[in-house]
């Protein structure tokens, strides 16, 4: 089991996220229970190209300061939705006998669900912790309704297991390494 943080970087990580406070409290709690537990935490940045926050060498790029890795910890770069096209992730988790990913970060609707499909699609088992992802308000859906929609009905019983943040926590604290 792994506990992958996508997309949690500084250009986008903010008080306009749905939910935030919960989302950042929740996020911080499940680093550290994971770390506590033995479990490795992998980091997923998203580079947007130049001319973007989201591009190496912006301060945007880069994690949130409260999610910060430690030092020891990988970070994936990639430049599409899915964390697992042409990142390494994928062959990563393979080789180390990885097969169940507790996911979290941003945003919804973009990475998270691609990174949900894709990695059900490769065969792992995909956690999805309650309060644990979030996004922005589009002109389609309000973010409240867009979490809603994806966290309670796309991706539940279909490319992903949704559970309460207190099941994950749960989780994370019975694998011991």
């Amino acid at each position: 089991m792994v506990l992958l943080v996508v997309d949690t970087q500084k250009a986008i990580t903010n008080s306009s996220l749905y939910q935030f406070q919960l989302f950042e409290v929740n996020i911080v709690k499940l680093i550290k229970t994971a770390r506590n537990s033995g479990i490795e935490v992998i980091f997923i940045r998203h580079d947007d190209g130049a001319g973007n926050q989201l591009t190496k060498g912006n301060n945007g790029f880069e994690i949130y300061e409260k999610f910060q890795p430690e030092e020891n910890e990988r970070i994936f770069d990639k430049t599409v939705n899915s964390a697992f096209k042409n990142t390494g992730l994928a062959e990563y988790l393979k080789e180390k006998g990885e097969n169940t990913i507790v996911i979290v970060g941003l945003q919804t609707e973009y990475c998270i669900d691609a990174t949900i499909k894709a990695g059900f699609e490769r065969g792992f088992r995909m956690i999805v912790p309650a309060n644990c992802n979030s996004t922005f308000d589009n002109e389609y859906m309000s973010s409240e309704l867009t979490y809603n929609y994806y966290n309670s009905f796309i991706w539940k019983k279909r490319y992903a297991e949704c559970i309460s943040f207190e099941e994950a926590q749960e989780m994370l604290r019975a694998v011991v390494k």
